[in-house]
């Protein structure tokens, strides 16, 4: 079946989907996106990952543009349209096409694209070995209020996925300019330290994930205590088990951290740790009971 892409109010085929060469998107990466996941037909979280979207909306000038838009309508019509039970969902926004320089003329209507593929979860194996990760060259900004929106100009976050693929990782940890940590290449990073839970904060130069935020209220929900603040490198040696998030892998473990001598530390036993598969489970749990699968 051909892919439907949502494009301005119509959904198209993927090869009639097109933007224009003076999108202020295209131009000046002047746009937001989110990325989600739909089981069993549907978006999981689809308000949460709206609301983040609209509030970052707020902050660089488009929320006037968005008020008519129903973001949860239209994603739900592209998934319907695309026939797919298991997909991977991105919902992008710019300013739109314009002529002028955007700081001189506000545009015209945004531009608005949708696009669903299918998605296969890596195997439970990927689970139970977890993710080897290393360290980033590449830094956050934690005093910049652009490092906690998901903008389109994600070339940071590229370039540092970019690394760890070259050096046969799966993922990467990015520092701040404090020298703390801030968060991986595409997703939030938590470490277990005495059975308590530590993540960088909101203040961190992060992007505080809709799965993040999931997880911290599932934590809270256990008993388990959570301390958001700065966190240094040392953390990794002393940490019991490591584990990232996002919205599509949901809760990976990480068993493996290379440092920028190239030597790789083993997590706690180079397993999956029982805070780890607890959260896991809660959260798979969660899409089993809301998705209905």
């Amino acid at each position: 079946m051909d892919e439907k892409i949502y494009i301005n109010g119509k959904l198209v085929p993927r090869k009639k989907a097109f933007i224009s060469i003076s999108d202020h998107g295209f131009l000046y990466g002047y746009g937001l996106f989110q990325t989600m996941r739909a089981y069993n037909g549907k978006i999981f979280l689809l308000d949460r990952h709206v609301k983040r979207l609209r509030d970052a909306a707020k902050i660089i000038g488009l929320e006037s543009k968005l008020k008519d838009i129903d973001f949860e309508k239209i994603c739900n019509e592209t998934l319907t349209a695309n026939k797919l039970k298991e997909a991977r969902v991105r919902l992008t926004m710019t300013n739109g096409e314009g002529m002028a320089l955007p700081w001189v003329d506000k545009g015209g209507k945004p531009t608005v694209v949708i696009t669903v593929v299918p998605y296969t979860p890596f195997p439970e194996k990927k689970y139970n070995e977890g993710f080897k990760v290393g360290i980033s060259s590449v830094i956050r900004c934690k005093q910049s209020v652009f490092s906690t929106m998901k903008s389109i100009n994600y070339l940071l976050n590229v370039v540092a996925r970019m690394e760890a693929a070259v050096n046969g990782l799966d993922e990467t940890i990015l520092l701040n300019d404090g020298g703390y940590i801030a968060e991986g290449g595409s997703g939030n990073v938590f470490f277990v330290e005495g059975g308590r839970l530590l993540t960088p904060g909101a203040d961190s130069g992060i992007i505080p994930g809709v799965t993040r935020e999931v997880i911290l209220e599932m934590a809270a929900s256990m008993g388990v205590s959570v301390m958001e603040g700065d966190i240094s490198l040392d953390v990794i040696k002393k940490s019991e088990e490591i584990f990232m998030t996002n919205a599509i892998i949901e809760v990976m473990p990480v068993t493996g951290v290379k440092d920028d001598k190239g030597r790789m530390s083993v997590v706690g036993n180079g397993k999956p740790g029982k805070v780890t598969r607890r959260l896991m489970e809660a959260y798979r749990e969660r899409v089993r009971r809301e998705m209905g699968v």
